[in-house]
């Protein structure tokens, strides 16, 4: 568990094929100060498990499934990542609960100079949509971050049909402050670059409990319901 609070920006050193997934070498210091090996590690937002390290760097490897649904698998060597420590007990919750298990891949749409923060707005499958409300939790590359506003809900959101990745059925925004910019790889964000996104665990197990179709005019404009 984790809470969306990035401890250190971390440098991707080495890739390496295995057969049955791949290893990443990633360069740090702050966080590998109390290191142990077999403990868990959020890389941008996707739970990994240590199984080497040193003063200066640790391992981890990435199976297939996490290849095929982060963004893990398109990072070179040079590229900068987010790190954060799994939570302790008595740790403050700084963000919000995250898991550091990916949900799905969103792409920046826009990205518009607002005062001194910086309003990123995203897309991403429909099917999504019933996760987000306006003021709600979103981690993006595991960064605990604020929903400042989310599309409506679409028929096609609440059936979960999908349309092209370049024509996304939903959107939502997020406001970076200057702190966020400077200490994650958000601050680096372009428009079309892919994201890693988990939605809030909560609101996972509300739409599982109660239902899709009970939620579909949670994020409608207030409207008179027939």
């Amino acid at each position: 568990m984790f809470s969306g609070i990035v401890e250190e920006m971390g440098t991707l050193i080495e890739t390496a094929d295995t057969g049955g997934g791949r290893r990443l070498t990633i360069g740090a210091r702050e966080i590998l100060k109390d290191a142990k090996i077999g403990e868990s590690i959020s890389v941008s937002g996707t739970c990994l498990t240590v199984v080497e390290f040193t003063p200066e760097s640790f391992e981890v490897e990435v199976v297939n499934e996490s290849l095929r649904c982060t963004t893990l698998g398109n990072l070179n060597a040079g590229d900068k990542v987010n790190l954060e420590k799994a939570l302790r007990f008595n740790d403050r919750l700084g963000g919000h609960m995250v898991t550091g298990h990916v949900d799905t891949i969103a792409r920046v749409l826009s990205i518009v100079d607002d005062g001194f923060s910086r309003l990123v707005t995203f897309g991403l499958e429909g099917r999504w949509a019933p996760f987000f409300v306006k003021k709600g939790s979103v981690c993006i590359e595991g960064v605990s971050l604020t929903v400042v506003d989310c599309s409506a809900l679409s028929n096609g959101s609440a059936s979960g049909s999908r349309n092209n990745a370049d024509q996304p059925e939903f959107r939502f925004s997020v406001a970076l402050i200057p702190h966020t910019l400077e200490v994650t790889t958000l601050g680096a964000l372009k428009v079309g670059q892919a994201v890693n996104i988990e939605t809030d665990v909560i609101a996972r197990y509300v739409v599982r409990l109660l239902g899709e179709g009970y939620l579909a005019n949670l994020n409608k404009d207030r409207e008179t319901v027939v």
